[in-house]
Parts: C-alpha cells; structure tokens; sequence
C-alpha cells in the first residue's frame, strides 16, 4: 500500500491503494509506521508523500465505511496531527485529485507542490458530512475564509490552477505540470528545511462574510452546510485544538442525522447500479465512435448534444427539414449557453459543432456504432423505424430506442439483431438530466448492456437497468403518483395546493407543475391507446376533460394553471376550479402530511412491486432513477429509502386509511 525509496536524503512515500488511495486502514497504518521511522533517520531530512497518476488521494475508502477499520487506530484525525508534528519538512506532492480526507492529508503536510491540473476539494457536504480531520480548521487557515467557506460548503473541487492565484494562499507552494510533479517535489524537499504548520497561522475575521454564510446555509433544507459554516467559524476566534474538537462534534452530529444517512445512501447506490447480473469486469465492449440519432426534436436534439458535449461524432436525421432546422438551433443555443457560462471556450464549441452532420438521408446509418432512435412514441412507428435499421445498419452496431413506455422486445423482435436491441430513455432536457433508463429487452446480449452502460458514463449519466414492462421503472411508478395526485383533487385538494405541498416536502416541482410543463397530451394519449388495446388500468375523466378543452400545459398557455403572456410561472385557474368541481367526488379536509405520504407511498409500493417482478434489480436503483429524474429530494434518499425508515406498523395503518378514499386494491398490501 505505500512505496518507499530515499534520494540524497529525500524519502519519497508513494501511496498504492487503487483505485484513487482511499485512506484505509492498512494506507494509514503504514503512513504513521513511516512518519515515524523517518523521522528518526538521521540520514533523511524530508519526506515526499504522493500518490498515483490517478489521483493523490480521494479520501475515506469507501470499503470501510459502516466497518470497524473506518474508526480504528489511527484513525485519519489522527494520522494528520501526526503528518504536522513531524519534526523534518513533509511535502505533499499532489497529482490529479485530492479529495476529502485525501486534501485533509495534503493540508497536515509542511508543503504543497501541486499538479496545475489537480483538483482539490472537501466535498463531504454532499454526503450530509463536514471534513472531519482538520480541513474545517485549516484550509481557512491556508487560503481564507471566503474561498474556505465556498469550498467547503458547496462540496465543489477547484482547478490546482485558480487556487494557487489566490491572494495571500499558503495552500500551494508550487503549482508545476503534472509530468514534472515527483521530480519538482523531490527538488523542493531537498532545498527547504522549514516545517510550517497551517494550524499555527491566523484567520481573518470577515463577520459580514460569516453572517451570508450563514443566511445562505440556514436557507437549505438539511443541516450539514450550516454545520459547515459553523465548524468553519470555530477557526477564526477559536486555539486550533477547540476548532479541533467543534469540527469533531458537528461531524457526530451529522453522523446521526437522518439525512446524511439519506445522502450517503444515495452515493453508495450510484455504485451499487453498476453491478448488473450477467455484466462482468471482462465482458467485452464494443468501440462507440460515432452515434447517429433519428428525430431531431426535443428529445433528439438533446441527445445529440449529449453525445457532442462528451466529444462523440454525431449524425442527427430528420425527415421534416422544418424539425431538422429546430433541432440545429437547440443544439447551438445549448453550446452557446455553456461558453456563456464559461463552461466551454468558444474555440471548443465550433470543434464540438463540426463533429455533428444533419441531414434527412438515413444512408448515413451504415456508418454508426451506434444509433438512437428518438422518434413518435407510436410502436408501429418505431417498428418500422427498426426495420430499417436492421436493413441499414453494420453488423456490430447497438441499435437503441429512446423509448418511455412501449415493448423493447416488440420493438426487437422486428429485426434479425434482437440481441443487439436494448432501450436508452432519456429524460428531458436530454443534454441537462443524468438519468439514463437501459433497458434490458429479453434477447439483449450482455455485450450490449456493458457497452450501453459504458456509453451511458462517457456522456455524463448515471445508468440504471430496468427490465421491460409498461413505463419501465421511472414511468410505471409516476403514473400510480399521478394517480393519487387525481385523487387527491378528487377528494376536494387544489393543483396549488398538492403542489405546495410536495414541494414543501422537497420535491422540486409538484405532480401538476411537472405534468403542464412536460404536456398533458403525452398521458392522454397514452391512456387513449391503451383503452383501444383494452389495458387501460384506470380512466382518468378529469385529466382527459382538462386536455379536451386544450389545456396541454405551459407549449399552450394552460393546463392546470393558467401562464399569462407565455410566463412559466403557472397561476391558478377559474377554468380547472369549474371542471374540478363537475369532476369532484366528494369534498373533505386534505393536510400537507396525508397529501405527501400518498404521493410518496405509491411510488414506493409500485416500486416493491417492480422489484417482486424482477423489472428493477434493487432498491436502490430505484431511488437512483428518482433521484436524477424526478426531482426527489437527495437529502431523503428515495421511495424506497424512505419507506424501508418508516415504522412498519405505522405504515400499514396508513395504507389502510388510504385504501378508505379509493383504490383500495392498489393500497393493499402486496
């Protein structure tokens, strides 16, 4: 786990625990056993601590969390008071990220020589944590409370490059290409003699600063940034061991909290997703080079985009040169919004731009490794579409359809390929949500599943397997949502008051909201095929009345708001008050609780229900698809997560008062 050599009395320590040199305890373990013996060779006087090409380190193993070594002597608090205590120069020769404890263990070091590359950050916010070995106390120490207070309340990493420009830092001592780092270091290290300790210098006191700091964490609904700013205070007026000793209690605190069990929960899940059955670490991966997407609407424009923003060639096909044309200036106003905000340069964008050919000759598809079917959502439609595809395309190339709710293997079994057939949802905005639905159709190799998965990372997603049925996962279970959502107006609610309170709740946007702004239309026509089909699982009168009358949502100007003048700020409606009133079935008192814990439970009991039929492979994956799709809160970790807390007996009593207004056979324990 760490590498030793010494060079004209220069101790280079190489940590070795891949992937990133998370710090367990055996890597800790054999840090201090170094430091240690170092300290006391007469023959070295300095000690370099670096870590891989890949990263310095990116903190805490996440193996050990939950386990007994996470806590074991010496635990990472103690390992960084030791670093500092050292009695020779320790310098941190930091390399691509430095992350977590892996930055805390750089800030305990004398000196940073660091990567201009390297990002460096404490991003245990996120998880609901705050840094728990010192970075509260000493990166103010090393760069100020302004950039100390951003840093470690957002949980975002900064460029080496910036940081190291930052007036007054004592962070980096010199910021040199990543492939000069070992060989810049071990120079440093043989020059310096000089051991200065971060928890020695002062921090300015910026109570303006402080105060918006606290306004702006006391604004979030979960209690780790006020923490964090809090801890960070502690610096300012505080000797180094108190600030020592607030960071350790509001890491405890934290600890405790249902929401950072939320939050860490929902990180451990995007790990979880995967590992898929049938998908080993050898299963071979076909290249993806160049990616051909078939509709250039909405949908098809953003994954265009998707798939230019991570640098993959792409042809985008229309048969309308009218929505070809849409298509075009979506996806130039999306890379003109991201120079605008400055997350590319406009050099990159036009290198970005003539990567993507438009046209309306599918001949074009013979070239693809891959291509993404994003056409009306009609199952004819796309048959037809496969058919084609089949014809066209190479042997080898991943025929994908963007799907939300039709039969994959219908849609396979078309084709001579089945098993190069699998579904790639992806939700709208396509260029701007990280959920990406793969699913897994009947014949799909699993080939195919890895490299779609693989895909799915390289542009940005967070991929979830799903198996096929009506709606998958993310589909299937906002529809039961949508449902109570009805029922609830049925019961005498209000659109702005089931909305309210949802959003209250932590939803980002409440069932009615959501549904004007995606188009009433898409559900209604839905349920109109189904009931010609004959599966239609329960008729909806009032939202079929509320798109009979034209209200489709905010693309018409109303759907259950009212947008004045093309406003996305939806106002309440004396149309919808009228249609509700004909539709209402009965008029009782309705609070925040029960309207919440029935919008809640039916994603959840839908989703055990998809997980009894083997359509999603865990329950965290279905947290993870309403997490990123959905706008479930993250500090509440999901349907699943927050059911699986609730007391059981109390959740069946509530169960049986639900199946009292309607739908008692969907409340019914399964």
């Amino acid at each position: 786990m760490l590498n030793e050599r010494i060079e004209r009395g220069v101790a280079l320590l190489t940590m070795d625990n891949p992937p990133v040199n998370g710090l367990s305890l055996g890597l800790r373990q054999a840090l201090w056993a170094a430091i240690e013996r170092l300290e006391a060779d007469a023959s070295v006087h300095a000690i370099v601590v670096t870590g891989s090409a890949k990263a310095f380190s990116g903190g805490a193993d996440i193996r050990e969390f939950g386990r007994p070594e996470a806590l074991a002597e010496p635990n990472l608090p103690a390992l960084t008071q030791r670093i500092e205590a050292c009695a020779k120069p320790v310098v941190a020769a930091v390399g691509q990220l430095a992350l977590g404890g892996g930055l805390e263990l750089a800030l305990a070091c004398h000196h940073r020589v660091v990567a201009e590359d390297a990002r460096l950050g404490l991003p245990e916010v996120q998880i609901g944590l705050l840094p728990g070995a010192g970075g509260t106390q000493r990166l103010p120490r090393a760069i100020g409370l302004e950039q100390a207070l951003q840093m470690i309340s957002s949980g975002n990493p900064e460029r080496a490059s910036r940081l190291a420009e930052w007036p007054g830092q004592a962070l980096i001592d010199a910021c040199v290409p990543a492939t000069e780092l070992v060989e810049r270091a071990l120079a440093f290290a043989a020059q310096v003699r000089s051991t200065p300790r971060l928890s020695e210098r002062p921090v300015a006191p910026q109570p303006a600063l402080l105060e918006a700091a606290r306004a702006r964490a006391a604004a979030l609904p979960y209690p780790a940034p006020r923490e964090c700013v809090e801890a960070v205070a502690a610096s300012i007026d505080r000797p180094f061991a108190d600030g020592l000793a607030a960071e350790r209690a509001g890491f405890q605190t934290l600890m405790r909290s249902p929401e950072s069990a939320a939050l860490r929960h929902a990180f451990f899940a995007e790990r979880a997703a995967t590992k898929v059955p049938g998908v080993e670490a050898d299963t071979p991966r076909r290249a993806i080079r160049q990616v051909a997407v078939l509709g250039a609407g909405t949908m098809g424009a953003g994954i265009a985009t998707a798939c230019l923003m991570a640098g993959l060639r792409v042809d985008l096909i229309d048969a309308q040169a009218a929505g070809l044309e849409r298509g075009l200036k979506a996806i130039d106003k999306h890379l003109a919004g991201q120079v605008d905000k400055g997350r590319i340069s406009a050099v990159r964008a036009e290198q970005l731009r003539a990567q993507l050919r438009a046209g309306h000759d599918d001949a074009v598809l013979a070239e693809a490794d891959l291509v993404i079917e994003a056409v009306f959502e009609a199952l004819d439609l796309k048959q037809q579409v496969f058919r084609r595809l089949d014809a066209l395309c190479k042997p080898g190339a991943i025929l994908a359809s963007n799907t939300s709710t039709l039969d994959l293997n219908a849609i396979a079994a078309v084709t001579q390929r089945p098993q190069d057939v699998i579904g790639l949802h992806f939700f709208s905005p396509a260029a701007v949500m990280k959920l990406l639905e793969v699913v897994r159709g009947a014949a799909t190799s699993a080939e195919v599943l890895a490299t779609s998965l693989e895909f799915g990372k390289r542009i940005g997603k967070v991929g979830v397997v799903a198996g096929v049925c009506d709606g998958f996962i993310g589909n299937r279970m906002i529809e039961r949502y949508f449902e109570q959502a009805l029922d609830l107006l049925g019961e005498g609610c209000t659109p702005q008051q089931v909305d309210a309170a949802i959003e209250r709740w932590g939803f980002a946007m409440g069932p009615f909201r959501m549904i004007d702004l995606a188009g009433n239309d898409v559900s209604w026509r839905i349920r109109q095929e189904r009931a010609k089909a004959g599966t239609l699982r329960r008729a909806q009168p009032l939202a079929d009345a509320l798109c009979e009358a034209g209200r489709l949502g905010q693309k018409t100007g109303a759907g259950w708001y009212d947008y004045p003048g093309g406003t996305r700020q939806g106002l309440p409606s004396a149309q919808v008050d009228a249609l509700l009133a004909a539709h209402r079935r009965t008029q009782r008192g309705v609070d925040d609780a029960e309207i919440c814990d029935r919008l809640v439970l039916a994603l959840a009991i839908e989703g055990e229900r998809l997980l009894a039929e083997g359509i999603a492979l865990r329950a965290s994956d279905i947290d993870l698809v309403y997490l990123y799709g959905y706008g479930f809160p993250r500090w509440k970790g999901g349907p699943m997560f927050d059911m699986a807390r609730r007391d059981t007996l109390a959740l069946a009593e509530r169960r049986r008062a639900f199946a009292q207004h309607g739908d008692a056979g969907f409340w019914a324990p399964a």
